[in-house]
């Protein structure tokens, strides 16, 4: 699955670090071959959760380091690069796609780009949403996603005509983020903690895990809704399946 993926908000503190760690997660769960680039220079914690597969770049529009984020797209020849974007970066990554013609050369290549977009559900967020659709259209595939943990009442959005217009005109995939629990997330934070040691991290309590275990399960299942990862014919198992019998087995595993 050549593709790249960029993890994009435009605007600070959305949600973009904590749905590009779930969205490597995913990967892991489901054994999809990935890799992951940080270009957040100012504040690379998803690099710092899963620093075993993962490398880093800037986008600048100085010559000198316009070259730095070439990488991003002689990896995703091969596989599936996974992009965690900056706040701020729009200019800097449309001028690195134009001026290497980078959508030119994707189609030559059968590479292909989807920006998931996390949005925060104030005016600006959407507004630079609607900003980055009507520059790229239909060449770069978009993914709205609405961020729970910091809006949980999207009816303002829904009843924007122009937005919705311009969806259902790209036919973009529109999926929830659910709200992960403070409690949890600032333990695994402050102990950089990633998903996959977590399931198993004792001070998260019974409770906790179930916590994090039905967060997962949610995100995971939206972003089955996007259709973008097509699974490999032997990952039958849905990653929330594969979440259950995780869970399961450490029961069982308990009891012996």
């Amino acid at each position: 699955m050549a593709a790249i993926h960029f993890i994009d908000g435009e605007k600070g503190g959305v949600g973009k670090s904590l749905f590009a760690r779930v969205m490597v997660q995913y990967c892991i769960d489901n054994k999809i071959s990935y890799e992951l680039v940080e270009a957040d220079q100012s504040n690379p914690d998803v690099g710092a959760f899963y620093p075993n597969n993962h490398k880093k770049a800037v986008f600048s529009e100085s010559e000198r380091k316009a070259y730095d984020a070439d990488e991003i797209f002689n990896s995703a020849l091969t596989t599936s690069v996974i992009v965690n974007l900056p706040a701020q970066v729009y200019p800097a990554v449309t001028d690195w796609i134009e001026r290497n013609q980078i959508l030119e050369i994707t189609g030559t290549n059968q590479v292909k780009i989807y920006k998931w977009f996390v949005c925060s559900g104030g005016y600006d967020s959407v507004q630079l949403f609607i900003q980055s659709l009507e520059r790229f259209e239909n060449n770069i595939k978009h993914i709205f996603i609405r961020n729970f943990g910091l809006c949980d009442d999207w009816r303002h959005i829904d009843g924007r005509k122009n937005l919705q217009e311009l969806i259902k005109n790209y036919k973009v995939a529109v999926i929830n983020f659910p709200k992960f629990s403070y409690r949890e997330r600032d333990i695994l934070d402050a102990n950089l903690i990633n998903f996959s040691a977590a399931r198993d991290y004792g001070e998260l309590g019974v409770l906790g895990k179930q916590r994090l275990h039905n967060f997962l399960k949610k995100a995971f299942e939206e972003i089955e809704k996007a259709k973008i990862w097509n699974l490999t014919a032997a990952s039958i198992t849905s990653p929330t399946e594969k979440v259950d019998n995780a869970n399961a087995n450490r029961k069982v595993a308990t009891k012996k």
